[in-house]
Order: C-alpha cells, then sequence, then structure tokens
C-alpha cells in the first residue's frame, strides 16, 4: 500500500487533497486508479486508509474511509545527533535511524570528522537527507517524518541536548563494563526525551567526551568491540527501540 504525507490543511472533511510533487508522483508515476486504496499520515501522526478518486487539476482527492486507531511511533522522542561521517555513509544512518524511530537527526561537526559541509552547499545535503528520511518513513510506515536539521558543532549539540532531553548518552570506545549501558537502558522508558551522541569514523576527542560528562551526557560502551560509526548507530538506537516497545507493552512510563 503506497504512502503519502499530507499537511493538516490538506484534510478536508472526509477528504484529503494532495497536491505538488506528491500528486506527480501519483498521478504520472504510480499511476494510481480510481478507486485504489492507499495511507495518508498528516502532521500530528494520525494515519488514514483512503480510496483514491480521478485527479482534478493539480489536485489528487482521496476519500477517506477509516481513521487508524494504530500509533506506529516510538512512544517517546528520539533524537540522534550523529557526527559526520565519510563518504555517504550518513544517508544510511539516516535511512536506518528513522526505520529504527527517532524523531529528529541532527549532524554534529565534532573534532575527529573527516567529512567538512561546504557552506554553500548545505541547503542541498539537507534536502536531500530529509528526502532519504521521508522515503525511509514511508516504506517503514512511519506515522511521523523524522526532521533532519542543519548541522551545528558538537558543542552546540551538547547544550541543545542538556536543555532538551531528560537522557542522555554517549557511546564511547575507551567506556570499559556494561553496567552504565544497562543503567541507561533502564531509562528508556515511554515519556521520555532521549538524546543519544554517535562519534565519527575517528572516534571522539577526550575533551569532547568531558564535556560531554561536565553536561549530564553519559558515556556507555557497546561492547569490547570497535564499531563503524553506522553500526554504532544502529545497534544503539535497535537498543532504545526495543526497550521502549517492551517497556509500553508492560505499562512502564517515565515518572
Amino acid at each position: 500500500m503506497y504512502h503519502f504525507f499530507v499537511d493538516e490543511n490538506s484534510i478536508l472533511g472526509d477528504e484529503i487533497i494532495i497536491t505538488g510533487s506528491d500528486y506527480n508522483h501519483a498521478v504520472n508515476v504510480l499511476r494510481l486508479k480510481n478507486g485504489e486504496r492507499i495511507m495518508v499520515s498528516d502532521e500530528s501522526g494520525t494515519d488514514y486508509y483512503c480510496t483514491v478518486g480521478d485527479p482534478d487539476g493539480n489536485e489528487l482527492r482521496v476519500h477517506i474511509e477509516e481513521k487508524s486507531e494504530e500509533n506506529h511511533e516510538l512512544p517517546a522522542r528520539v533524537v540522534l545527533y550523529q557526527s559526520l561521517p565519510k563518504s555517504d555513509k550518513m544517508e544510511l544512518i539516516i535511512q536506518k535511524a528513522t526505520e529504527l524511530g527517532v524523531t529528529d537527526i541532527v549532524p554534529v561537526e565534532s573534532r575527529n570528522c573527516i567529512m567538512k559541509l561546504e557552506p554553500k552547499k548545505v541547503a542541498s545535503k539537507i534536502a536531500r537527507w530529509q528526502s532519504i528520511a521521508e522515503a525511509a518513513a514511508k516504506q517503514s510506515k512511519r506515522s511521523v517524518i523524522p526532521a533532519v536539521h542543519d548541522p551545528m558543532t558538537f558543542v552546540e549539540a551538547v547544550k541543545r541536548a542538556e536543555e532538551e532531553s531528560s537522557v542522555r548518552i554517549i557511546p564511547y570506545e575507551d567506556e570499559r563494563g556494561m553496567t552504565g549501558m544497562c543503567e541507561a537502558i533502564i531509562s528508556f522508558l515511554p515519556g521520555s526525551d532521549i538524546a543519544v551522541f554517535v562519534g565519527p569514523e575517528g572516534g571522539y576527542d577526550k575533551i569532547e567526551i568531558r564535556h560531554a560528562m561536565n553536561h549530564g551526557i553519559k558515556p556507555v560502551s557497546l561492547g569490547k568491540r570497535i564499531l563503524r560509526a553506522e553500526t554504532a548507530a544502529i545497534s544503539i538506537l535497535s537498543l532504545i527501540m526495543i526497550r521502549l516497545e517492551i517497556a509500553l507493552e508492560n505499562g512502564l512510563k517515565e515518572e
């Protein structure tokens, strides 16, 4: 079933109007037919099952058949602060982070980043990454598209996480033992606001780790092996997703 996202202004009674690039994709690429069933999600994360009508000018009107009561989103806000990796690894990380339920992705310029974004290319790069998040959200039947933010420095990212998130962790290769990770997992609860920092290929500088710790970000270990940046992101986000789903099923929540 094809999946589209619209803003709430596009919902008019029992109809939803699809316009712009989504209209072109639906009519000229997918060639949706009258009566075909699709899924549409609005900005609040509400899902609608709809049947397609005939195109009208540059609009495609679809009729709402059912409003879904099922929630496809994690019961907590999860923000990934990803230090910029080299090559196109960021695209893979954004795709998988979206599938695993993050709500926001913040590219971070840390000391050991090999990749440096040219200021004049930032806007086009963010647009590209946002389109990857949207495609992954559609594929995984997310109700919300994660927001890919403009890049910020490590210091700026730490400040933002301190102000916005109640649970803050940073996987670090020199952290020993799994006690800290076990404590972190227990703290991942429905209703919490979780910030996850993942470093670049060269890892974090010790100065950065000290700065993070001074602002309440807890270093944790992902085990005895050194993981690639993309593997580390997928590993920690998978743990968070599973913990939150289990906690939700068992009625646990942040107090």
